[in-house]
């Protein structure tokens, strides 16, 4: 890695915790400017403006739970097995993601909603990956006679990652996890009883 790519690095890594806690209108340059050590210029010039640095950051945010979901979903197993071991790895990695900030997918969504074309983009493209990942491994698991034929592949999907996100938000909005454990445990009754297919 050149001098270059590390000081882009160095500064994703300073800031993204930044943008995730703050959002992006709370975010001024002199957060950034102490948070990095660095002017203006050597920011900027890095990422071309405030926008560029933003999707960085997002994208590096967004980064280790993506990485956490695929691994889970090739874990060895059954479709059902790898399905649970995804929502097992939200369980147990819920306390980081809240000391973090939270979700950044459902934080950058929010703000980004009506305001920021140029990230709610970003958020739209991570969504239909995920949701592509768990339909894939429905449809997977149809073929191989574990999950339901007559189930709407594309609607459990949207709902798994609607109870998530919902979940992790209540969870935060009332500092108490356990809001977020009860959607898994509704998710993993939901997967029991509407999904799997009983032998």
């Amino acid at each position: 890695m050149n001098k270059a790519a590390r000081t882009r690095q160095y500064i994703i890594e300073q800031v993204a915790p930044i943008f995730n806690k703050q959002g992006y209108a709370g975010t001024a340059l002199s957060d950034i400017e102490i948070a990095t050590g660095l002017t203006k210029g050597a920011i900027y010039g890095n990422f071309g403006n405030k926008d560029g640095l933003a999707i960085a950051c997002f994208e590096y945010n967004i980064r280790p739970l993506q990485k956490g979901l695929i691994r889970a979903l090739a874990s060895p197993g059954t479709c059902v097995d790898k399905l649970k071991a995804s929502i097992n790895f939200y369980r147990t990695h819920f306390e980081e993601v809240a000391q973090s900030g939270g979700c950044p997918l459902m934080n950058t969504s929010v703000e980004a909603d009506d305001t920021l074309p140029f990230l709610k983009k970003r958020v739209q493209e991570s969504v239909l990956s995920w949701q592509g990942d768990i339909s894939a491994l429905l449809t997977n698991g149809q073929q191989a006679r574990e999950i339901k034929n007559e189930i709407n592949v594309r609607q459990y999907s949207v709902s798994i990652i609607a109870m998530i996100e919902g979940g992790i938000l209540l969870a935060k909005a009332m500092d108490e996890a356990n809001y977020f454990y009860k959607v898994l445990d509704t998710i993993e009754w939901t997967i029991e009883r509407d999904l799997k297919i009983s032998k």
